[in-house]
């Protein structure tokens, strides 16, 4: 019995995180180490993505899948990938002007995201790949977002920039548009050249950008999988 729920103990953190996540961003103060809210947003929505990274890999290692293991892990993924971005941004846009009403659009990216796991839980084609983007990426993409809008780039928090870009990302979760996964599937090196080129790619944007660096590598992730899986992975009928 014990063996059995580590996995969903795993998963659990994923939920606290994305919960912890959600109230610093609407609670502007701090508990230590000089952080602001919205850093120890991010910091807690990425404690969530090594969760949702690990309780797959313990329920693999110890054999223990579930079907209750997959509907945790997709209604926790919507608290941390979904309803916390969500939370984030709106509190970004709002703190960056004075209450517009089209920060509320932030509201998308939550229903954005139940629409894909909801859709991903159903879907038997997304195994070793995926159809769309992953809640995970779009977490990244809008942390990265957010970061750039407090590192000055102020056009970002613009109705005529946010919206547009709202759209495409709410739109690309759930596409079916054929996106790489970062699991491994052997020690061969050729076999896993495009997850490599992504970790790579990943340490140089954030190593060149910081936090900013996430929402350029979620960008690089999209153009990296449309050129590798370009006629790979065509959608069943």
């Amino acid at each position: 019995m014990i063996k059995k729920n580590i996995p969903n103990a795993i998963t659990c953190i994923n939920a606290i995180g994305g919960t912890v996540a959600s109230i610093f961003a609407v609670n502007p103060f701090d508990i230590s180490g000089g952080l602001f809210h919205y850093q120890w947003t991010w910091l807690f929505i990425a404690i969530s993505m090594l969760a949702d990274f690990f309780d797959g890999f313990a329920a693999r290692l110890l054999h223990v899948k579930s079907e209750m293991g997959k509907e945790l892990d997709s209604l926790c993924d919507m608290v941390s990938f979904g309803v916390a971005p969500s939370i984030l941004m709106f509190g970004i846009l709002t703190a960056s002007d004075s209450a517009p009403w089209w920060a509320w659009g932030a509201v998308a990216i939550a229903v954005g995201a139940a629409l894909r796991l909801a859709k991903f839980n159903i879907d038997t084609r997304q195994t070793t790949s995926f159809l769309g983007l992953p809640v995970p990426a779009n977490a990244m993409f809008w942390i990265g977002y957010s970061a750039a809008i407090i590192g000055g780039i102020a056009n970002l928090a613009t109705v005529w920039c946010f919206i547009p870009i709202l759209l495409i990302v709410v739109y690309l979760m759930n596409s079916e548009v054929p996106l790489l996964s970062l699991k491994v599937s052997s020690w061969n090196l050729k076999d896993n050249i495009a997850q490599v080129i992504l970790i790579v790619g990943a340490a140089v944007l954030i190593g060149l950008f910081g936090v900013q660096g996430l929402m350029w590598f979620v960008i690089f992730y999209l153009l990296v999988s449309l050129v590798v899986s370009r006629g790979a992975l065509k959608p069943q009928k």
